[in-house]
């Protein structure tokens, strides 16, 4: 008794399908959605598209993520969350020991700068999240996510310019923090808007932002 092969229609043998490696389609369809989301927005972007690009079953973003913004929470927020808390880190680990020193400042920029425009989709999100009407995202807690942790990067700034020896009213301070990363990271996320066609080179880019910021507590310090 032979067993029966499948047989492609011209008659020949049609090769098993191969497995993919354990975990391998999970990866894909996280790497898709960072690549859609990032290009198309959230709103923008299918779960239908994002597993055509990741060649897998659609099916499959429900069985790992649950839900569109699961998966948004996953690829968008969580990297975002982790490099924010990692960028704090860096600010514990090697404080200002000048009043902004410029060097360290423009550090400080060009890393939070290219942070969000990694994450500009994120980014786009957290500006416009009065306005959300996807009922996922609310419920999802995402948004919550990304605020605890920009809370946290404005304490850890806010102690970093104390340690340097920059003193301003808290609630002043804490203003201008949060205004500075509005500034850096709509730039980062809108450059093509703000900047028009010809738009600048990243050094030119943050060496201005750093320059605003530098001002700022230098027009605090005067007399």
């Amino acid at each position: 008794m032979t067993s029966a092969k499948s047989t492609s229609p011209a008659g020949g043998s049609e090769p098993e399908r191969q497995r993919r490696p354990r975990g391998e389609p999970r990866r894909l369809l996280i790497e898709a959605a960072r690549d859609l989301f990032n290009r198309k927005g959230y709103s923008s972007t299918s779960t239908r598209e994002i597993a055509e690009q990741a060649t897998v079953s659609e099916t499959l973003i429900y069985r790992y993520f649950r839900t569109k913004a699961g998966l948004f929470r996953e690829a968008m927020v969580q990297p975002f969350v982790e490099a924010l808390d990692a960028e704090i880190e860096r600010l514990d680990t090697h404080p200002i020991t000048e009043a902004l020193a410029l060097d360290e400042t423009r550090e400080f920029v060009g890393a939070l700068y290219d942070l969000f425009r990694k994450h500009r989709s994120l980014a786009g999100m957290v500006f416009a999240a009065d306005a959300l009407v996807e009922s996922e995202v609310a419920e999802s807690g995402m948004i919550d996510d990304v605020r605890d942790a920009l809370d946290r990067f404005v304490k850890a700034a806010r102690d970093q310019a104390r340690g340097a020896g920059v003193l301003i009213d808290p609630t002043a301070h804490d203003l201008a923090i949060r205004g500075h990363m509005a500034m850096v990271a709509g730039i980062a996320t809108f450059g093509p808007w703000y900047l028009g066609k010809r738009r600048p080179s990243r050094r030119a880019v943050v060496d201005e932002l750093t320059r605003w910021i530098i001002l700022r507590y230098e027009a605090e310090r005067r007399p």
